[in-house]
């Protein structure tokens, strides 16, 4: 008997650890799931001509963005007109594959400019990034200058 008593605080010990050693390793930052990239927006354009606003977002393995959650794009622009200000997946031109599960958004707005000078692009995103173990709500903000000639 007294042996087993020896050994209770030691098994509360390594019970406590196992339960709680899972909890830190499920602990990940959410914006280290993904990346979001403009890479194609157009930075430069001609005074009445059209260009383009990209924006990708590229999951990590293991992680996807939700389908169920909301997904909002509001863009907006100085000296510049994006032909739409308030995007959802629906515009995405990201379409799943056959048999594909879950598909990387990417929005590409046409926009128009009016006259030479510096414009901007403004653009705010929010989205939901999953895993097995979680779902986090994500809010991108991004200004890119362009040029128009």
């Amino acid at each position: 008997m007294l042996r087993s008593s020896r050994f209770t605080p030691m098994a509360a010990v390594l019970a406590a650890l196992a339960w709680t050693a899972p909890a830190f390793a499920d602990d990940v930052d959410p914006s280290t799931l993904y990346e979001v990239s403009t890479e194609g927006t157009s930075t430069q354009v001609k005074a009445g001509e059209k260009g383009v606003f990209v924006l990708s977002i590229k999951t990590k393995e293991g992680a996807h963005v939700s389908e169920e959650a909301p997904l909002k794009l509001d863009v907006k622009g100085t000296r510049l007109t994006p032909a739409k200000e308030k995007l959802g997946r629906e515009d995405s031109v990201s379409k799943k594959a056959a048999g594909q599960e879950f598909v990387d958004p990417r929005f590409e707005v046409p926009f128009t400019t009016a006259a030479a000078g510096k414009g901007t692009l403004d653009a705010k995103l929010t989205f939901f990034i999953c895993t097995e173990k979680i779902c986090a709500r994500q809010q991108k903000a991004f200004s890119l200058p362009v040029e128009v000639l």
